[in-house]
This record gives structure tokens, C-alpha cells and sequence, in this order.
């Protein structure tokens, strides 16, 4: 866990229902972490030249700039009754959401965001603004969505990669901090070529092709249990699609986390397929941890 270097948990709000939910997981995290909590509202309104303080002959209190400094201080007085005695600073930046928190994300331990916004298209799953930071973050990124489970595990998918690695580690120290288990998910749907050009088998044993999945599984995680000795570790392969398989571990999961690329995405795209599709399917909060550039 970062909680040396004075980092702060950064959360996104907008006066939202998803961005309150976003507050109280970022409360909860900051707490565990030991960590203050830095509330930061985009205020896009001056990039778009419109008046944002109180009209001639309007009361005083009203105005653009004074809605943003009232839901900015709601949202630092939702943290203080989440998690009362933390660290909680608010501020109005002046810039497009997904700008503002990306601005944050070099020198913050984590970003969360709620999964929608205000004016979000009821349709889409996972907003924006949660797709932008998640893909470009230079932190791990939170979407707050879903139901924690309190006694569920943390899941992580496992594919091998470098940024599947650097997952489980973010994963293992998650269920460190919350006294869970953690559940590491390798999700195939044929057998593993060996050699490049290697033909798949039209018929092959279940039972072998699974231990040779949990064989590679257990290759991901060898030292991570010396690294994270309190941290019960459940290997689970799964005959699904990865998508599938981590959208229905997460109906029982207190987080679930990702990769933001992994095995056969191609370079270009920083935010992997099955990054994006858990995002917008998962049951549960889910972490994305993005390996560096």
C-alpha cells in the first residue's frame, strides 16, 4: 500500500448519486490506507464562456461557481460521516472532469470515480469519464459500482502479462487490507498452443486441460504468498470467456480487479477488452491497475 509518501486518495464527484457512492468507497480506502482524501470537482463551465457567478438583482449564494463549492462540500461532508477522523480537503478545478482527474493522477495513490454521472445516458453502463481515467491513469483507478460484498472475496483475473502481474499485487494487498481472501481467476476456452502455428485438438481431455491451466495459474502467483503471507489464495481456471468469468465471480466479490492490458490486446490500446467489458458488467467495485508506459 502507498502510504508513505503522503499521497492522497482522489475522488471525482459532480453532485451525483454514482459520485456519493464514489465518496464513500474513497472514504473507506483512505481510512484502511491511512491516507488523506483530496475531493475534486471538474468545473468545466468557464471553457464554455458561460456566467458562473449570481446574476444582477439575484440573491446572493447563487451562481454556477457557488453550486460547484455546495456540492464539493457535500461530498467532504459525506467522507467525514463515512469515515469520521480522516484527512478530507475539497477543490474546484477549473477544467473537463476526465482532464481534472487525470491532471491528479501522477502524484495520487488511487482515483475513484463513480460508474455514471449527472447527465450520463441511462444505457450506458459505465460513463465517460470512468472509461477515460481508467484507460489513462497514471494510479490505480476504482470505478464504484455494484454491491461490496463484505465477506466476499477479492477477485483477480489472470492472464500471465506483465499488467496482469501487476494486478495481482495491487489484488493481494487489497485483501491484505480487508482481511479477505483472494481469488485468482485464469479464464481459457480451448487448449494453450505451445509452438507458434500449432493446431488446436479437436477433441482434448477436461480434466488435463484444466491442470495444465491451474499449472500456469500457479506459475502468476509463485511468491506471492511468501509476499502476502496473511492472504488466503484460491486458484481458480474457469472454461469461460474472461469477461464471463469475471462478471460472475464478481456477484460474490468485495472488489474486483483488472489489468488495464493484457495478453492479446493490441499495443495501441491502453485500456484492454476485458478491462472495458468488466467495467461495464461487474456486480462489484473494480480496481484497474494499469502498468506504466
Amino acid at each position: 500500500m502507498n502510504s508513505s509518501n503522503g499521497a492522497a486518495v482522489v475522488v471525482g464527484v459532480d453532485g451525483s448519486e454514482p459520485a456519493l457512492r464514489a465518496v464513500r468507497l474513497a472514504a473507506t480506502e483512505a481510512a484502511r490506507r491511512h491516507l488523506p482524501l483530496r475531493v475534486v470537482h471538474g468545473f468545466i463551465w468557464p471553457l464554455l464562456r458561460a456566467p458562473i457567478d449570481p446574476l444582477a438583482g439575484n440573491p446572493p449564494g447563487g451562481g454556477l461557481r457557488q453550486q460547484a463549492k455546495n456540492l464539493v462540500e457535500a461530498a467532504v461532508a459525506e467522507a467525514l460521516a463515512t469515515s469520521p477522523g480522516i484527512r478530507v480537503t475539497g477543490e474546484i478545478i477549473d477544467g473537463e472532469a476526465s482532464a481534472v482527474l487525470l491532471g491528479e493522477s501522477p502524484t495520487a495513490a488511487m482515483i475513484v470515480v463513480g460508474d455514471r454521472g449527472l447527465g450520463g445516458f441511462t444505457a450506458l453502463v459505465v460513463g465517460s469519464v470512468a472509461i477515460q481515467v481508467a484507460t489513462h491513469a497514471d494510479c490505480p483507478v476504482l470505478v464504484a459500482r455494484g454491491e461490496e460484498h463484505a465477506d466476499g472475496p477479492v477477485v483477480v483475473g489472470v492472464d500471465g502479462s506483465a499488467t496482469s502481474l501487476g494486478a495481482v499485487e495491487f489484488a493481494a494487498a487489497q485483501a491484505s487490507a480487508l482481511g479477505v481472501r483472494l481469488r485468482a481467476v485464469r479464464a481459457y476456452t480451448h487448449p494453450a498452443a505451445t509452438r507458434p502455428g500449432d493446431i488446436q485438438p479437436l477433441v482434448y481431455d477436461e480434466a488435463l486441460l484444466r491442470d495444465e491451466e491451474d499449472a500456469v495459474l500457479a506459475e502468476s502467483l509463485v511468491g506471492l504468498a511468501e509476499r502476502h503471507p496473511d492472504v488466503p489464495i484460491d486458484r481458480e481456471p474457469v472454461h469461460a470467456r474472461p469477461v464471463a468469468a469475471l462478471t460472475e465471480a464478481s456477484r460474490r466479490a468485495r472488489l474486483v480487479v483488472v489489468g488495464g492490458r493484457g495478453h492479446g490486446e493490441l499495443a495501441g490500446l491502453l485500456l484492454g477488452s476485458v478491462s472495458h467489458g468488466v467495467l461495464h458488467r461487474s456486480a462489484c467495485p473494480v480496481a484497474v491497475v494499469r502498468t506504466p508506459d
